[in-house]
C-alpha cells in the first residue's frame, strides 16, 4: 500500500539516487540545481534555500511517497502567487527501478486527495516537457488535461490542469 509523508532531509540522497543519467535530471527540472551528475547534498540545500533559488518561505511542501519497502518516489506542492486555491505539483520522479509499474499515478492520485480534500484547493496544476512522453501519460492517467504548450529552452513544457469539479467527479 503506498503512502505519502513529508520528505526529510535525509531523503535527498535517495532522491539523488534515482537521477542516473543527465535526461532523467533535466525531465526532473535539474537545471534549477545546477549541473549533472547530482547528489543528495544539493537538493537538500535547494530545499533549505541556501542556493537563493527562490523557493517561497512556507510555500513548498516536498512529499516522498513510500511502501513496505521504503522511499519510491517524490514530488512538491506549492501555491501559486499567493493563492491558496491553486496549487502546483512539480519535481516528480519515481525511483528508476520501478517506473512503469503504476507508482506514479498512485502518488499522485494520493497528492491530489491531499490537495482537494484536505488542503480544500480548487485547481491543482502541474507541467510536463513536451518530450516527456512517459510522464505526460500518467499525467493524464490522473485526470490532468493539457492547458498550454510554453515554449521553453531547452524543450516546451506542456502545462496542465485538473479542477476540483473534475477531481470529485472521477473519484
Amino acid at each position: 500500500m503506498l503512502r505519502l509523508r513529508q520528505y526529510k532531509e535525509a531523503d535527498a540522497e535517495t532522491i539523488a539516487q534515482w537521477i542516473q543519467d543527465k535526461d532523467t535530471f533535466m525531465k526532473w527540472g535539474g537545471e534549477l540545481f545546477g549541473e549533472f551528475p547530482i547528489n543528495g547534498d544539493i537538493i537538500a540545500d535547494v530545499y533549505k534555500n541556501k542556493n537563493g533559488l527562490c523557493i517561497e518561505k512556507d510555500n513548498f511542501y516536498p512529499w516522498i511517497a513510500f511502501d513496505e519497502n521504503g522511499a519510491v518516489g517524490h514530488f512538491i506542492m506549492r501555491y501559486l502567487n499567493g493563492d491558496n486555491k491553486t496549487l502546483r505539483f512539480g519535481w516528480v520522479i519515481v525511483d528508476g527501478n520501478i517506473r512503469g509499474k503504476g507508482y506514479g499515478t498512485e502518488m499522485l492520485r494520493l497528492g491530489m486527495k491531499y490537495a482537494f480534500e484536505i488542503l480544500g484547493v480548487e485547481k491543482i496544476t502541474i507541467g510536463v516537457f513536451e518530450n516527456n512522453s512517459r510522464a505526460h501519460a500518467c499525467y493524464k492517467r490522473v485526470g490532468f488535461h493539457d492547458t498550454e504548450i510554453v515554449k521553453k529552452d531547452p524543450w516546451n513544457v506542456v502545462e496542465m490542469e485538473i479542477l476540483k469539479e473534475e477531481y470529485l467527479s472521477a473519484n
